[in-house]
């Protein structure tokens, strides 16, 4: 069997150098790549319109090599199966790759008019990006394989540099937020100690008033308390607290809240009155824009003070005390007429003071002619003397 298996080797190796030398010898091979890239400008024909592959490239006709590598570059990140991203889908990025074969070649097509065939496809071949460089160095970069890999290089040491900083970010935070805990506990413990001396000392003098006979010679010493005898639906005890309440000056919350609500009110009354009349009158545009400013402010307030006077109602024990909304319109319609009394007594005010200046004028007239016919006798007196 060796013997024959060495025979069919010879004989089919003089075959083979005999089909060699019939091979014409300026029949040359092409480089793989330059039958890809040959392919990709010439061979390949899309399915798609060159239209709808512009579409899917988020491109305009007439666009530079660049801008397709980007838009490829950016589409390939997001659908490329081993991205790793969220929209990563097979299906999607066979559609892009056959769009971006299709407008690169439209490109290429149109950049033949203005350069030669060499030219164009040694620029091509420089800038043209394959699809598989996106399936290492986690997809960042373009261009050839060891610029890229700086390209991942530094991409990996800003990363590196952004969590070191997030780090020390988190590690402050959470140092400060220790610090103010501390601080908390630190404050509310001495105002712990503060409050129980107060305590001890007030019940030190306390004991020490006793041991004196302080509190022997107190009047109603061994009486009952005094009762309300007129409020027969309280019980005593509350009845008292209720009095030791009030004789301190306590007042309850809702009369607190009625309060504040009635002096806010009539502040925004004084408030919007005093704007009112600061402008004046005419109403120039620009005074007029002041004035819509004023109450769309006064409108943002009485909402804030409405939302009060729902917080005051839930709590009012007694229904006939709980209070309504206040209008915004209404309180700006308001205000208006209290400028307008305003501007009117301050005009009656003027014309009585221009009567009265014109009654002091003529006064003065009287008095000076007066002096002068006096005057006038007594010089003529004179000269009648003389």
């Amino acid at each position: 069997m060796k013997w024959l298996c060495v025979i069919l080797t010879k004989k089919i190796g003089c075959h083979l150098w005999e089909l060699s030398t019939m091979i014409p010898k300026k029949v040359k091979t092409f480089p793989y790549p330059y039958i890809i890239e040959h392919r990709m400008l010439s061979g390949y024909k899309s399915k798609n319109n060159i239209k709808d592959s512009y579409r899917l490239l988020k491109l305009q006709e007439g666009c530079s090599l660049d801008d397709v590598k980007n838009s490829f570059t950016n589409l390939a990140k997001q659908y490329h199966p081993d991205s790793g991203s969220i929209t990563a889908d097979s299906t999607t990025f066979v559609q892009i790759e056959e769009a971006y074969r299709t407008v690169l070649s439209d490109v290429a097509k149109k950049m033949k008019s203005s350069e030669s065939e060499d030219e164009e496809e040694t620029k091509f071949k420089s800038k043209a990006p394959q699809h598989r460089q996106y399936l290492s160095f986690e997809g960042v970069g373009f261009g050839t394989p060891s610029q890229r890999e700086r390209q991942y290089k530094q991409f990996r040491v800003d990363r590196a540099a952004e969590q070191v900083m997030e780090y020390r970010k988190q590690k402050l935070e959470s140092q400060y937020a220790m610090n103010a805990m501390i601080a908390k506990d630190i404050r509310q413990s001495k105002k712990v100690k503060i409050t129980q001396a107060i305590d001890r000392l007030v019940e030190d003098l306390i004991q020490e008033s006793m041991a004196k006979g302080d509190f022997d010679n107190l009047s109603g010493k061994g009486k009952p308390l005094q009762k309300f005898s007129y409020c027969p639906h309280i019980d005593p005890m509350t009845h008292n607290l209720n009095r030791i309440l009030i004789d301190n000056g306590y007042q309850p919350e809702w009369i607190l809240m009625q309060k504040e609500i009635r002096e806010t009110i009539e502040e925004l009354r004084k408030n919007i009155v005093a704007s009112r009349n600061k402008l004046g009158e005419p109403m120039t545009p620009c005074r007029q824009k002041q004035w819509s400013q004023i109450c769309e402010q006064l409108i943002e307030d009485i909402k804030k003070l409405n939302k009060r006077i729902n917080d005051f109602n839930l709590i009012v024990p007694i229904l006939n005390r709980q209070m309504v909304h206040f209008n915004a319109d209404k309180e700006i319609a308001r205000a208006q007429a209290a400028y307008e009394i305003l501007m009117e007594k301050t005009k009656s005010i003027d014309v009585d003071t221009k009567e009265n200046e014109q009654e002091k004028v003529k006064i003065f007239r009287l008095k000076s002619s007066f002096l002068k016919w006096i005057n006038l006798i007594l010089f003529s007196g004179i000269r009648n003397f003389g």
